[in-house]
């Protein structure tokens, strides 16, 4: 497994390879990995002949500097799994070599980024789109593989790889779930114990939507009997649940003459538990999604 610092090294393996011949994997992540992110590099493994992991922890897309500092950086361990996992090299660069001195550019997510993450996160949109041009750029892939647990983001990066012709086909991979559903992220090692119990209940108020969207086209049963169950929990504070629209991430203003079908509509939510701040999205009309 080879292992590279700066684009300009990337960008020469990933152009031998190309040459070659063959298909290139890209699994973009900031680290920390888990067996979600192990999902992802088997998904890419299918898809291609080489797969690249990056591991880059992106400053651009943090709102909070404590955030930032805190967020876990175990590079030896995934380095380690990258490697046990047949990935083919890892892409592990400096903030140096990604943002040299004198650079100047962003890339704007559009209306996209105008809702959930959007407002509550200023310029993180902006900084998840910047970064991942600079991976397109080095790791030239033919397919990139991103989980659904980030949504709107997934939706953001898919676009703009149509809308600037990338040639790079973005892949979105089901989310993957503990035993207790809640959602795995690197961000989870920081919840208590006491708050990783509560945690269960943001996927929990996602299952209640989905139970009331079956009988109501009315929001506020499905937006109330999901805020019921973070209520509920004593450590859990909401910041917000959404019920929108797949493609174009607009917010229902109800659901009558909206199809029961999947892939038309979708719930997701954002709840803090002490300093963690945890997502998660379900189809709205796919209860046997995990």
């Amino acid at each position: 497994m080879q292992i590279f610092s700066t684009p300009a090294e990337m960008q020469a393996w990933s152009d031998n390879c190309r040459t070659a011949g063959r298909r290139i994997g890209l699994v973009p992540t900031m680290g920390a990995l888990h067996t979600g992110h192990l999902a992802l590099i088997a998904d890419a493994a299918e898809r291609s002949d080489d797969v690249v992991v990056s591991i880059f922890v992106n400053p651009l897309q943090f709102n909070e500097v404590s955030d930032f500092d805190g967020y876990p950086r175990p590079i030896d361990d995934d380095v380690a799994a990258c490697e046990q996992t047949g990935v083919a090299a890892v892409f592990a660069p400096t903030a140096a070599s990604m943002y040299p001195m004198g650079f100047q550019t962003r890339v704007v997510p559009g209306p996209l980024g105008a809702v959930m993450e959007g407002p509550t996160r200023p310029g993180h949109l902006e900084g998840v789109l910047t970064v991942v041009v600079k991976l397109f750029g080095a790791v030239r892939p033919h397919v990139a593989i991103f989980g659904e647990k980030d949504y709107q983001q997934l939706r953001i990066i898919t676009q703009m790889a149509a809308d600037l012709e990338f040639g790079v086909d973005v892949v979105g991979h089901p989310i993957v779930r503990d035993l207790d559903g809640l959602a795995l992220s690197s961000r989870n090692v920081h919840l208590t114990d006491s708050e990783r119990a509560a945690a269960v209940a943001v996927p929990r108020s996602l299952d209640a939507a989905i139970v009331a969207a079956h009988v109501s086209d009315d929001l506020t049963d499905l937006i109330g009997a999901a805020t019921s169950v973070i209520d509920a929990e004593d450590a859990a504070v909401l910041e917000y649940v959404t019920v929108f629209d797949s493609i174009t991430l607009i917010e229902f203003n109800d659901l009558a003459g909206v199809p029961r079908v999947p892939g038309v509509a979708r719930i997701a939510t954002a709840v803090r538990f002490g300093d963690v701040r945890l997502i998660d999205n379900r189809d709205l009309f796919e209860s046997s999604e995990t």
